[in-house]
């Protein structure tokens, strides 16, 4: 068939979709019985699943299969509605009031610098420059930790300095260990590099010292200390510190998201407990917001190692120039710092909403954190409570999203919390909390 053809499939059954003839909740055939049925290859069905999934109308489960997602609204009067628009509780990219000026008018003054702008149109480089690794070392400190700002290095964004600092530990056809339920980019990322995900176990404290071993040999681990996605959870020190010394006795390396660090600036990372194994990556997306990233990636301490350096250069993956010159300026003039503090106690205001409305529900979280885990109650699926939820214009994101494995998954959502105003995120849980108390038969979820 040609090439574009998975689109005109896609493109059916999301008419289907829309016109109620696939209803949410319902599952999609088997991929492969899919494509016998279509005459096309497995492969080309894949692409069709994906593009329904891209456009935000289906959803998959590991293990389950793949449920259609969305359908025009059908308002249900024994439930109140928060709004006639589609509320984004799957993504956090919080975006306070006021930071846009406050942001332009100090990028404002950047733009009127002519020697600086000269410099900002060059080609970036890994290192940046000098006044941008004093900048960056300085903003990443925390606890009392200080990256040592002559090995720092820069990415176009955290995602990048991920796939990175991957790319540089793990060869293609090696072993990642990786968090159960994880980043689900991490994922992505592994298999555009030819890396093999091995899921680990976790306990109400994240991965367990135990599960490193079990896993051996893995190339390198990746872990999410600090207010972990989607768990929301952090280590506690007692933790950090097995892991810290059990990265030393099993001589590998562990690659730290440090992304929604900033939200918790009392706790060191566990690059401060085992700097010479621990590639710590961070990034301005959840500090300042997604159009305005910089990837930072602190290498391990140590005398000569991996050349995370050539790895950004040979991805591309190296910032520009203006980003760098942005984001020093941000961080310099105290812009970032201002907004992080704003962000920390609209983080902490959303928690404090969240524990209100779905009080007598299983939250796991910080109370410092943009998100939450929600474990749903019997007799509802994660699948199901996404449907009926997005029928009342609510997007949340099931278990499935973040499993690294196809073992168990726990029946349970998470809620991104930073995105709507505060007043349709306390009314949007409110839809979902009368969900919750319902069975899915009533609230029409099958």
């Amino acid at each position: 068939m040609p090439g574009d053809d998975y689109r005109a499939i896609a493109d059916e059954l999301a008419a289907a979709i829309g016109e109620g003839r696939l209803r949410p909740g319902d599952r999609l055939p088997p991929l492969r019985r899919f494509a016998r049925r279509r005459r096309i290859a497995d492969s080309t069905a894949a692409r069709v699943y994906r593009e329904l999934g891209r456009r935000g109308l289906t959803v998959g489960e590991v293990g389950r299969g793949t449920f259609v997602r969305t359908a025009p609204p059908a308002p249900e009067p024994a439930l109140a509605e928060p709004g006639g628009h589609r509320i984004d509780l799957e993504l956090n990219f919080p975006v306070l009031p006021g930071q846009p000026a406050l942001l332009a008018s100090s990028l404002g003054r950047l733009l009127q610098q002519d020697d600086t702008m000269a410099a900002a149109l060059r080609p970036g480089a890994a290192a940046g420059t000098p006044a941008a690794r004093r900048a960056a070392a300085r903003h990443l400190a925390r606890a009392g930790w200080v990256p040592d700002a002559g090995r720092l290095l820069f990415a176009g964004s955290g995602r990048q300095a991920l796939a990175a600092a991957f790319a540089t530990l793990v060869p293609p056809g090696e072993r990642l260990g990786v968090e159960a339920l994880t980043f689900p980019v991490v994922k992505g990322i592994a298999a555009r590099l030819g890396i093999t995900l091995v899921p680990l176990a976790m306990d109400e404290h994240g991965v367990t010292p135990d599960a490193l071993r079990a896993a051996a040999p893995l190339r390198a681990v990746y872990l999410q200390p600090a207010l972990h996605n989607p768990l929301g959870t952090t280590m506690p020190d007692a933790r950090r510190i097995e892991l810290a010394e059990e990265l030393r006795e099993l001589e590998l390396f562990a690659v730290e998201d440090a992304v929604y660090g900033f939200l918790r600036p009392d706790l060191p990372p566990l690059a401060s407990l085992a700097p010479e194994r621990t590639v710590l990556v961070d990034s301005l997306s959840k500090r300042l917001a997604p159009g305005l990233t910089l990837g930072f990636l602190v290498p391990p301490v140590r005398d000569a190692g991996p050349d995370f350096a050539a790895a950004l250069r040979s991805g591309a993956w190296t910032a520009s120039g203006f980003a760098l010159a942005a984001a020093v300026r941000w961080l310099d003039d105290g812009t970032a710092a201002a907004v992080e503090a704003e962000k920390r106690a609209d983080a902490a205001a959303r928690q404090r909403i969240a524990a209100d409305r779905l009080a007598g529900q299983r939250l796991r979280t910080d109370p410092h954190s943009y998100h939450c885990w929600w474990e749903l109650p019997d007799p509802w699926r994660a699948d199901t409570f996404v449907a009926a939820a997005a029928r009342h214009g609510i997007a949340v994101t099931p278990s499935g999203a973040f499993a690294a494995g196809r073992g168990h998954v726990p029946n349970a959502v998470r809620l991104a919390l930073s995105a709507p105003p505060v007043d349709v995120l306390a009314d949007a849980l409110d839809v979902l909390a009368g969900l919750a108390r319902r069975t899915p038969e009533d609230a029409g979820a099958d």
